[in-house]
């Protein structure tokens, strides 16, 4: 990514970037603005060695309120892949099993990921609608340690869906979408991945592919196409696909309403700017009042989680920080998508 002279020098007077960053706030040495300066100012042969290569979250804070439009965090993710050259490689979390689920799936493994599907609803092999489970059923063997119920999540969409009086493709032969080996640097596995879904969805026949994932969607709807060209399919996260498909409907009430406050991912709000949808899907639910956060929308902060590594302190604190403001807004449960 090249910045222009204009631009460089804009950045050097200003610091927008750094006040705005969440790292920052928890992590005094680093900075955006430094970070340029050091590479392409000082011209900083070290930095590729640096721990600063893999801080960043990317959570598109700083590019979202730059006033020299620097995509910071996409200026700083071509750094990783030249980073991994010189063998400067990311503290990978939970001893690195989903980094290596992964690299997994761009062999020819045989896969069983829809035994969930066939309890849950109706769907089947082909046909116009494609729902993109991605990593979730992996994620939900890794997590069983922590009771955690992580394919309840696709299995609330399948459901959906069939309500709707649809049933989608799901499909054993799909991988990870390759979000976390994209921003970590390692594009040809990205590259692999990517291919291989793309082979899938076309063979299913589906004009549409819908995504509960942020990651998934914004991947396939922003890099897919700068790869591999034009898809031959529709890409839409599910908050989209629902709130037209469910606008003007009108819901019974229900005894159990409560107050619900909404975290938008970043994934899904600064970079793909979906953040009315979620909203109106959550106003559709009867006695149901939501109540916003401090930060909400382009100003939300971010949940300090990013590709699966770096998990730190820093992370903690951003963490403990947003669940502080959740409990602040009075509201009894927290949303996000």
């Amino acid at each position: 990514m090249q910045l222009s002279t204009s631009q460089i020098n804009y950045c050097m007077e200003c610091g927008v970037c750094t006040g705005s960053c969440p790292v920052s706030s928890e992590v005094e040495s680093f900075s955006p603005r430094q970070i340029i300066k050091r590479t392409l100012v000082d011209g900083d042969e070290n930095f590729l060695a640096s721990k600063d290569v893999w801080a960043c979250l990317s959570c598109a804070r700083c590019s979202d309120r730059c006033p020299v439009g620097i995509n910071f965090h996409e200026f700083l993710r071509t750094y990783r892949q030249k980073a991994r050259e010189v063998n400067n490689l990311p503290h990978e979390s939970h001893h690195g099993v989903l980094q290596t689920l992964n690299l997994i799936q761009t062999r020819g493994v045989k896969q069983n990921k829809t035994d969930w599907a066939r309890e849950a609803g109706r769907f089947k092999e082909q046909g116009d609608v494609y729902y993109f489970v991605g990593c979730l059923p992996f994620h939900d063997v890794v997590f069983r340690y922590l009771d955690l119920e992580v394919l309840d999540t696709a299995r609330n969409a399948l459901e959906l869906l069939n309500g709707l009086d649809i049933e989608p493709v799901i499909s054993n032969d799909e991988r990870c979408c390759g979000h976390d080996a994209f921003w970590s640097g390692n594009i040809e596995v990205f590259k692999q991945l990517a291919a291989h879904n793309i082979e899938v969805i076309k063979a299913s026949g589906a004009k549409t592919v819908l995504f509960t994932c942020p990651e998934g969607y914004h991947t396939f709807k922003e890099y897919y196409p700068q790869y591999f060209g034009e898809l031959p399919f529709e890409v839409l996260h599910m908050s989209e696909y629902l709130a037209g498909e469910l606008a003007g409907e009108d819901f019974p009430n229900q005894a159990n309403g409560r107050k619900v406050t909404y975290h938008d991912p970043c994934r899904l709000g600064r970079f793909s700017g979906i953040y009315e949808q979620p909203r109106e899907l959550i106003k559709m639910v009867p006695e149901t009042e939501l109540i916003e956060m401090q930060r909400n929308r382009e100003n939300a902060l971010c949940c300090g989680t990013s590709c699966w590594m770096e998990c730190a302190m820093c992370s903690k604190g951003m963490q403990v920080e947003r669940l502080e403001e959740a409990l602040d807004s009075g509201a009894e449960t927290l949303i996000t998508a």
